[in-house]
């Protein structure tokens, strides 16, 4: 008995609806995947700068913060970043929010790095 396939309810739309959704998440992680690697690279600057307290200034912590994100294309001001510092520790706190565009809509991604150390 045979039976043909568009008899049985197969057909392309199943395909086609998996190669939609396959390029759908291409995009997103096209678009989010430079962001996180961005916002990891700043996170480990703010971790070296916090670790190298007992050598630079608070301004001076600051300014090195500042110019990495600037060299990252981070949307990053001065008022975003914190830096205290009390005679036995430092902390440092960066926030900033990164938009991310998509066909259609802006999706704002927040990041805080956020790293206390000893000061040596």
């Amino acid at each position: 008995m045979s039976r043909n396939r568009w008899q049985r309810g197969e057909g392309q739309f199943g395909c086609l609806v998996g190669l939609v959704v396959l390029l759908i998440a291409g995009l997103i992680a096209y678009r989010l995947i430079p962001v996180k690697v961005r916002a990891a690279e700043m996170r480990d600057t703010v971790i070296d700068e916090s670790k190298s307290a007992g050598q630079h200034s608070d301004k001076q912590i600051k300014a090195n913060i500042l110019h990495k994100a600037k060299q990252l294309n981070l949307p990053l001001s001065e008022n975003d970043v914190e830096v205290n510092r009390s005679p036995n520790y430092i902390k440092v706190r960066v926030k900033y929010t990164v938009p991310v565009e998509f066909p259609g809509y802006v999706y704002k991604w927040n990041f805080e790095h956020d790293y206390e150390n000893p000061v040596f």
